[in-house]
């Protein structure tokens, strides 16, 4: 037998695969499996986050009495948020504080979990325990870890004045959640403590993806650490660096349990843990007549907000890659 019969042989005794209408082997999943798997994931995204978006747009142009919805106002809530006592004092002072609690949670949460992605990359040990002990704290729901730290930070019992009282440090210690000046910056190490491990995934992701070949051609060259990150591992962690970012910027501008757990419902003390989540939360449940009105006016609003920033900060960071291209 010649070797161009054999294969005739084993090619009419291999079993055929049979095809479907796109002419696809049945080895490959159809869109009816895809679909079926796909499914439930839409469905409950749908339920809990498309259709409440879509309900709160609409209340926004009615007056409500209660839970009873009234006749349509047009743009009356939207107005009314800027004018009405106290709403018009809150909102901004909130929106400002939703700023600093950004731009802190940058540069402690996103600075450090960039650092220890670093370091853990270039240890041999301990790398899985490390990575471990820094994401449990974003596993636990923030209003347990908003409820313990409280009671770190309180004054009287505390262990954290305790240690600075212990180590002759106690003209540092004071009610850290009990001072305007403080009790904000205290919630922000609280939130970018319990969050440093996301960035720190993500960046270590974004380094183990770089080739050794670069870094080696830059070794050799006589590149130094410093330069090595400056040139050639920032240049291409920009995509992540992108992703962090927007997902920092839409996360603290919803901020709310770790803030209400730590400052109550009313950003005390005097306002000065205040944020949107908050405001919209009073608002809805504590704003009397027309309450929902005015709160679904107000979750628009943010939405708008977030979703437009969110999309020029990705057009800005994919533009900055082109240029790297």
């Amino acid at each position: 037998m010649t070797a161009s019969e054999s294969l005739a042989t084993v090619s009419e005794t291999r079993p055929k695969r049979r095809k479907n209408a796109q002419g696809v082997g049945s080895g490959a999943p159809s869109w009816t499996v895809i679909a079926l798997f796909v499914l439930p994931a839409f469905l409950l995204y749908t339920i809990f986050m498309i259709w409440p978006l879509f309900q709160s747009l609409y209340f926004s142009f009615f007056e409500f009495k209660g839970l009873v919805r009234g006749g349509f106002v047009g743009l009356h809530n939207f107005h009314e948020l800027f004018t009405r006592y106290p709403l018009n004092e809150q909102l901004p002072q909130a929106f400002l504080h939703n700023v600093y609690f950004f731009i802190g949670t940058m540069l402690i949460q996103n600075t450090l979990g960039l650092l220890f992605a670093k370091l853990l990359y270039a240890s041999r040990f301990g790398k899985r325990f490390f990575q471990t002990v820094y994401t449990m704290p974003y596993l636990i729901s923030a209003l347990v870890v908003g409820y313990l730290w409280s009671l770190m930070l309180n004054p009287l019992f505390g262990p954290v004045n305790q240690v600075l009282k212990a180590i002759g440090l106690g003209s540092l210690a004071q009610p850290w959640l009990g001072d305007p000046a403080t009790a904000l910056p205290a919630i922000i190490l609280v939130n970018a403590w319990q969050w440093v491990g996301f960035p720190m995934l993500l960046f270590s992701a974004g380094l183990a993806n770089i080739g050794e070949d670069l870094r080696e051609a830059a070794r050799i060259d006589g590149a130094a650490s410093w330069k090595l990150f400056r040139h050639i591992e920032a240049p291409l962690l920009l995509p992540v660096i992108g992703i962090v970012t927007v997902l920092t910027f839409i996360g603290n501008f919803n901020a709310f349990g770790i803030v209400w757990a730590m400052g109550g419902v009313n950003g005390e003390p005097a306002g000065s843990t205040d944020v949107l989540g908050l405001v919209f939360y009073r608002t809805a449940f504590r704003g009397g007549i027309d309450a929902f009105g005015l709160a679904s006016a107000l979750a628009v609003l943010m939405f708008i907000f977030i979703f437009g920033v969110s999309m020029i900060m990705l057009g800005r960071f994919h533009r900055w890659e082109e240029n790297l291209t």
